[in-house]
Formats: C-alpha cells, sequence, structure tokens
C-alpha cells in the first residue's frame, strides 16, 4: 500500500475555490508524496535529496542546483514524513508493472479523495509509473489530478492518452526543458521576484488554484522561490531578504 497525505496548508486553499467546488462536494484533497530527488531523475536546477550518513539524515544539492528543493528538507527535518515518502517510493518501485502500480494506487486512494495531487514531493521516476498515474485517472473520472512535472518525455509519450481530469504542468528547470516549447507544454517556472514574473509576463500561482485548474491547463504560471536555500546563493539572499 501507499499513502496518500492530506492536504498541507497551501492545498487547503484549494477548498476555498469556487471553479474547484464540483471536485469537492463532501471530499478532501489529498497528495502522493515520494522521496525528494531518489524519485526525480530529470531534476536538474532543484536536484537536493536526504541522504543518511553515519545515521543521520543531511541534505545533498546537486551540481547544479540554483534552488534547493523545499521538499527534500522537509526530509532531513521530519522523520515521520522521510519515512512516510521512502514506504510510498519503495512500493510503486517495487510495483514495476504499470497494472501493479495501477492496482497499488487504486487500492490505497482514500474513498473521499476529491482532488490529488502527484507530488508535493517527488516526480514520476519511470514511464511505467506514469501510464499508471493517467491510467488511474481514467478510472476514477469523479477525481481531479493534477502534477507538476520533469518527466516531460513521458508527458510528450502520452500527449494524446491525458484525460480530462488530470492536469500537468511541465517544471522548468529540468534536464529537457527545450522539448517543453518545442511541444507546447504548460509549464511553470520558479522566479526570484515578482517583477521578475511581470517581465517574463506570468502569472504567480500562490496556492497551486492556477496549476490545479483543468480550464487553465495551457496557461503556464510562475513559481515564487520559497524554503531554505543554499547558503550564499542569490536564492538564498532573495529568500532571507523576503524574509
Amino acid at each position: 500500500m501507499v499513502t496518500y497525505s492530506d492536504a498541507n496548508s497551501k492545498l487547503k486553499k484549494l477548498y476555498d475555490k469556487p471553479y474547484l467546488r464540483r471536485w469537492l462536494r463532501g471530499r478532501k484533497v489529498y497528495s502522493l508524496d515520494l522521496l525528494s530527488g531518489w524519485s526525480c531523475p530529470f531534476a536538474d536546477e532543484c536536484k537536493s535529496k536526504a541522504i543518511v550518513v553515519n545515521g543521520k539524515r543531511r541534505i545533498q544539492d546537486g551540481p547544479k542546483c540554483k534552488f534547493r528543493c523545499f521538499s527534500a528538507s522537509q526530509e532531513v527535518q521530519y522523520d515521520h514524513v522521510y519515512n512516510r515518502r521512502k514506504a510510498n517510493f519503495d512500493a510503486v518501485r517495487h510495483a514495476k508493472t504499470k497494472a501493479r502500480i495501477v492496482k497499488l494506487l487504486l487500492d490505497s486512494l482514500p474513498a473521499d479523495a476529491g482532488i490529488v495531487r502527484y507530488h508535493v514531493a517527488g516526480d514520476f521516476f519511470s514511464l511505467a509509473y506514469f501510464e499508471a498515474a493517467i491510467e488511474v485517472a481514467k478510472r476514477r473520472p469523479d477525481v481531479l489530478f493534477y502534477a507538476y512535472t520533469k518527466a516531460v518525455g513521458y508527458w510528450i509519450k502520452n500527449l494524446e492518452r491525458i484525460p480530462a481530469n488530470m492536469v500537468l504542468t511541465a517544471s522548468v528547470g529540468g534536464l529537457f526543458d527545450e522539448a517543453i516549447e518545442t511541444f507546447g507544454l504548460r509549464y511553470a517556472r520558479v522566479v526570484f521576484s515578482t517583477y521578475e514574473a511581470r517581465k517574463l509576463g506570468l502569472v504567480l500561482d500562490n496556492d497551486d488554484s492556477h496549476a490545479a485548474d483543468p480550464s487553465r491547463r495551457d496557461r503556464s504560471f510562475g513559481l515564487l522561490i520559497h524554503g531554505t536555500q543554499p547558503k550564499g546563493t542569490k536564492a538564498a539572499k532573495i529568500v532571507s531578504k523576503r524574509r
């Protein structure tokens, strides 16, 4: 089994959006989270993960890390967060095949799920997992699924198979960013300020309301840098100043 997490403070704001109410009549928002970095084979500029050294966890940033993954920092800090995400990651990896992953995800899905985000932490780390998520959405048209992903190759391979109740956003900062523009994928870009977002012509999404909205599945947006950042980096200086 995998464990779907209750909505965090950011995702709870989805309950207040009128255009999402059809999915939430008496139902709840959940996320399915995996181990950050370890489940993100296509991450580049945000590549960070929790590693265990001498029995203790610490953060390890990738060689091109420009802004640290906030969820990796959570996994260093909180035992229960790390353990749950690792257990989920192990369960999906061990399921291996599309059919077995579909069964795993469906069997574990809470009965009162209305909106599900893949992933507050992690990403689609294999084609079988990505295509299983598509199949789950097709079998549960009453649930809205959405995700940010750097696995743009898997998305491109399945462009014509994405159901109406699955909303995807390409996450800029991965290994295959050039494919985002080539195939016209909706994307999210991390920005350091509201000025930068305006300069790029991007609306900021501060509460996932843009990311989850099926009616805006073709409109890209910005995400303001947040979380603990590597000491001495531009990202760290900006986050510190904003605080």
